[in-house]
């Protein structure tokens, strides 16, 4: 049965809101860097070591978040994601230890992304809306989480420089403990709302069977922890890499805020896109053009313009890649278990991100450089881009033959 205009429009509104909430906190960590390491001595090692444990708890705990949503409802999974955030950035601003950080920073604040993120959301807005509208309707979700880095990290920033970094962080905790407002319109998904699908029933280790003997679903793995690794690094790295080439704070939060306006149109653009051509096509170009944007922005001199430009590119291409791939995942396997399928995926990506982020910051320490991390995205983006052109991207026959009525 369909879902009432008005009550889509609700959810759909309600799942952006919750995206651009959880994006945006996440997104300003990387502000935290300096004031962290100055404040307690450290290395910038330490504090990126805390924030890549953070993107690689996020991985290890999104099929679990997807899979919790998938077998008692997305609801579930957004009241115990949301508190983890919480209380993860509650731990972090009163840390008087290492390992203290890498539990409030790392382990809880990534369980918090987990399940209050795109893992979460997304399949429940798969399942909701049409298929025919499904890429949409993922681009747009992707979209939101870009605005809430676009919004969010300008305050963050006003927030440390005005009242200190523990403070900011607090004020932080409160913003997400307001997502548990927003998780009510989820009370009554789960993935027995895709049973309208048209899909043969499937087990959970059916689907992880299928799934895990299908060389292009390894793949599709493979490739995104490519796009993981460039987002975190820059996303943790980029304020101190500007900082340490001459140029002021504001050059890094107008930076990131470009790539979260940026992505906004790029989200909607391939999300558009990937419901009306190839997929495996799409990612392909968007890493191609990842590599050539990386290479032009190194052999260029360094200027702000040349910062806003690279900075304006990048935000395009950001997460554009979020709706080809989860919809890659739809269209290979279906709806009912792409809360536990894509969060397989995305755990890639965030092991990507956990070698992006910690391989910057021991690189950085060792060299006084980041140019060796900004080659290897360059490269890798590319050798990506050519695993996209071999992908096959055909439903399984499972989905092409109709379930006895």
């Amino acid at each position: 049965m369909r879902t009432p205009v008005k009550l889509l429009s609700v959810f759909v509104a309600f799942s952006c809101v919750l995206l651009a909430i959880n994006f945006g906190l996440r997104s300003s960590m990387g502000f935290f860097m300096q004031p962290v390491s100055s404040e307690f001595g450290y290395g910038r090692e330490v504090f990126a070591f805390s924030l890549a444990l953070q993107n690689l708890c996020w991985g290890l705990f999104q099929p679990i978040a997807g899979a919790v949503a998938d077998r008692f409802g997305t609801f579930r999974a957004l009241l115990g994601g949301a508190i983890a955030y919480a209380l993860g950035l509650y731990v972090t601003a009163n840390a008087e230890s290492i390992w203290a950080l890498h539990t409030g920073a790392g382990v809880l604040i990534g369980m918090g992304i987990a399940g209050t993120g795109f893992g979460v959301v997304l399949p429940a807005l798969a399942r909701m809306v049409a298929p025919e509208r499904r890429a949409f309707a993922l681009g747009l979700g992707t979209a939101a989480g870009s605005a809430g880095q676009l919004l969010v990290i300008p305050v963050a920033q006003a927030f440390i420089a005005s009242y200190g970094w523990q403070t900011a962080m607090l004020l932080m905790a409160g913003g997400a403990l307001g997502m548990l407002l927003l998780a009510g319109p989820f009370r009554n998904d789960s993935s027995s709302s895709a049973s309208h699908s048209g899909e043969i029933e499937q087990t959970l280790p059916e689907a992880l069977r299928e799934a895990g003997g299908h060389i292009h679903y390894w793949l599709l793995i493979a490739g995104f922890f490519v796009c993981g690794f460039q987002l975190a690094f820059v996303t943790v790295h980029m304020p101190a890499f500007l900082t340490d080439n001459g140029f002021d704070a504001s050059v890094a939060v107008a930076s990131l805020s470009l790539i979260g306006l940026f992505n906004i149109f790029g989200c909607l653009l391939f999300g558009s896109w990937s419901g009306r051509f190839s997929k495996k096509k799409l990612l392909a170009i968007i890493y191609s053009l990842r590599a050539v944007a990386i290479t032009l922005f190194m052999l260029a001199p360094l200027t702000a313009p040349s910062v806003y430009l690279f900075s304006i590119v990048t935000g395009f291409l950001w997460l554009a890649t979020v709706p080809a791939t989860s919809g890659l995942v739809a269209q290979m396997f279906g709806v009912r278990f792409l809360g536990t399928l894509y969060g397989l995926v995305f755990l890639s990506h965030q092991l990507g991100s956990f070698a992006g982020v910690w391989i910057g910051g021991y690189l950085y320490d060792q060299t006084g450089s980041y140019s060796p991390v900004w080659w290897a995205a360059a490269a890798i983006a590319m050798a990506t881009a050519l695993i996209h052109v071999v992908m096959d991207e055909r439903p399984v026959a499972r989905l092409q033959i109709q379930p006895a009525t």
